[in-house]
């Protein structure tokens, strides 16, 4: 009996699930089914985009530019008088050994600093690991996110940049507001009813801090647009997570001393590293859920996205840039890779997919729509509508990819000139067939 319960669970979580329609359930029932597809695919996608891989990567890029971003963040914190508070967050987050560490580098690194020998190359060095780690965590997130194309230069410097200089003041302000509130809290002792709720209200600030930073990260990290609803549930669960892990690696002294035991005076970078392991580990597991949550709908027809016929390939490219043609052609807003899905029923990773083979050929091309004050990447034809045939179109699909090979088609002419003959026959009578009268 067990067995067979096992058995339907089995095809229950790998089949059913996936072909129940939203009529036949309610709607409780619905966002529960929902749920347990959300954590299915988080699991899959885990293993399919490599996320342990992925957080080496970051872990690397972490050790390599942490001291010169925490370097920066004192100089500002300390142009204003806040670098205690600075040093309290360090020590906050980090046992005692690796926060005494830390600010010894970060002290060492500015007296070099003012001493004047980052000059130059010094400073461009600086600016060039802070850039590195910041690169390395948008291409990550935009792997997760089916994003091929990142940020330019330009908006990653800007943008990145901006939120550095930004942290100082938000760090000083989520201090700022513990301290108001655990004064408050004294002041409320006499309360017997009101004080146990502000304490419990105190203890929820460094979660609450934390639920943000990772649903602003969600947000604004991938170079697409993400919904806010689908980025709550996992910033809170992702940053539940960060701090459950923080209270067991800070109070887990027996860890620390038995990596003294072994390395000495280094076991603070062991640690460190095994810290920031976990931790981008833990992010990048929400930024699946994220994803995953926003596109769901998309992974119903995942299969069949890997495994498109080419005639069904052809035909959503034909019907894609016919539409892209359309609303060029009637002076309508540009699509998005979002409306293009909803309006033709695509999957998403497949218009995407299909959108950056068009790109391609130079059929169609980027731009950036900011009139609803957000901006929004849309798509417009590459070349003049009234040229634009569905001919042109299969045929530079036919040639897209590579065709260096070392084949001699002299010995093969007789093959080669029937493909060509068969394919120029076919064309030519789409030829005059403009993608936008489809």
């Amino acid at each position: 009996m067990n067995k067979e319960k096992f058995n339907h669970l089995q095809l229950f979580f790998t089949q059913d699930i996936w072909r129940i329609s939203e009529e036949e359930i309610t709607p409780l029932r619905r966002k529960f089914y929902s749920c347990i597809k959300v954590a299915i695919l988080s699991f899959q996608q885990f293993f399919n985009d490599r996320i342990s891989v992925r957080a080496s990567a970051l872990t690397y890029s972490t050790l390599l530019s942490i001291i010169p971003i925490l370097a920066i963040l004192f100089a500002i914190a300390r142009g204003f008088g806040f670098d205690s508070i600075i040093e309290t967050q360090i020590h906050s987050n980090l046992n005692a050994q690796q926060a005494e560490l830390f600010i010894t580098w970060i002290n060492s690194y500015l007296q070099h600093t003012k001493s004047g020998v980052f000059i130059g190359i010094g400073f461009l060095m600086l600016l060039w690991s802070i850039y590195i780690l910041t690169d390395d965590i948008e291409r990550s997130f935009n792997a997760i996110w089916q994003v091929k194309r990142p940020r330019t230069v330009f908006r990653k410097f800007t943008d990145y940049f901006s939120i550095i200089l930004l942290l100082p003041i938000l760090i000083v302000f989520s201090s700022g507001l513990s301290i108001f509130m655990s004064t408050y809290v004294k002041q409320m002792e006499t309360f017997e009813v009101l004080t146990p709720i502000l304490q419990f209200l105190l203890q929820l600030i460094p979660y609450v801090l934390t639920w943000g930073m990772f649903t602003s990260l969600f947000i604004f990290i991938p170079n697409t647009k993400v919904s806010f609803k689908h980025s709550i549930i996992p910033g809170i669960l992702t940053g539940s997570a960060f701090q459950a892990f923080q209270y067991i690696y800070i109070n887990s002294q027996i860890w620390v001393s038995n990596y003294n035991a072994i390395y000495g005076s280094f076991a603070a970078i062991p640690m460190f590293l095994l810290w920031t392991q976990i931790s981008w580990t833990i992010c990048l597991i929400g930024a699946e859920i994220s994803y995953v949550s926003q596109n769901l709908d998309a992974f119903y027809y995942n299969k069949e996205t890997a495994n498109i016929s080419r005639r069904y390939h052809d035909f959503f490219c034909t019907l894609i840039l016919s539409g892209i043609c359309k609303r060029f052609d009637r002076g309508e807003t540009p699509y998005s890779a979002e409306e293009i899905s909803k309006t033709y029923k695509i999957p998403i990773r497949l218009t995407r997919k299909i959108l950056y083979e068009l790109q391609d050929v130079h059929l169609l091309y980027e731009a950036t729509d900011d009139r609803h004050h957000a901006e929004t990447v849309c798509y417009l034809p590459g070349i003049d509508t009234n040229n634009l045939t569905l001919g042109m179109l299969l045929d530079r699909l036919d040639s897209l990819g590579a065709e260096s090979f070392k084949i001699d088609k002299n010995l093969y002419a007789s093959s080669w000139q029937s493909i060509m003959t068969a394919r120029k026959e076919y064309l030519s009578r789409d030829e005059k067939i403009l993608l936008k009268d489809l």
